[in-house]
């Protein structure tokens, strides 16, 4: 694909407080992760190095450049516990069902019209274990600092609403820095 995602090439992750983000998440270090919409992989490269022999990342993304990205970076840095994937998780997440203990949807959502957010969450439910924790991180919807206008960011309620409607139980809520906050659910069912 050449069109390159409107928010393509940035990461959130430059934004956030990495050691708030850990501490408010359950990453199993023999787990099976999937980030999707992962980017150039930032968050994919940080998670990887709290994973043991097991553990297994599925760094998922339509962009192509940014795939590329990342499997130049693990190859450099040899990694092997990440799996880059070109694929649109709108339409098709390519990883078996009730295969992945930890989800991350990192400021994608808001870049989703409201169809493509309602696709992508049933694909979470698919991919999800039961139990499964799906994290999300967005903006704040505040009109500073970095990030999308604010017509298209997503409250905080906003959000808990659109992803409890597809069976997941918020268990957390916080923030992980000045812009952005962390909404943790699991997978109930």
């Amino acid at each position: 694909m050449s069109r390159k995602p409107v928010a393509a090439g940035k990461s959130s992750f430059d934004l956030i407080d990495p050691s708030a983000f850990f501490a408010h998440v359950e990453i199993d270090p023999g787990g099976r992760i999937l980030d999707a919409a992962c980017g150039v992989g930032r968050y994919s490269i940080e998670i990887s190095r709290r994973l043991d022999e097991k553990g297994v990342i599925h760094a998922v993304d339509l962009w192509d450049e940014g795939i590329e990205i990342l499997k130049k970076t693990i190859a450099e840095r040899h990694i092997s516990n990440i799996h880059p994937i070109r694929a649109d998780i709108t339409k098709h997440i390519p990883v078996e069902g009730e295969s992945i203990d930890f989800g991350l949807m990192a400021t994608i959502l808001h870049d989703l019209s409201p169809e493509e957010q309602d696709r992508t969450l049933r694909e979470m439910v698919r991919v999800l274990k039961p139990g499964g924790v799906l994290a999300v991180i967005e903006f704040k919807k505040i009109r500073e600092g970095p990030g999308p206008p604010i017509a298209i960011r997503m409250s905080e309620q906003e959000t808990e609403a659109k992803i409890t409607k597809y069976g997941f139980l918020k268990t957390y809520q916080g923030e992980i820095g000045e812009f952005n906050y962390l909404m943790n659910f699991r997978k109930t069912g």
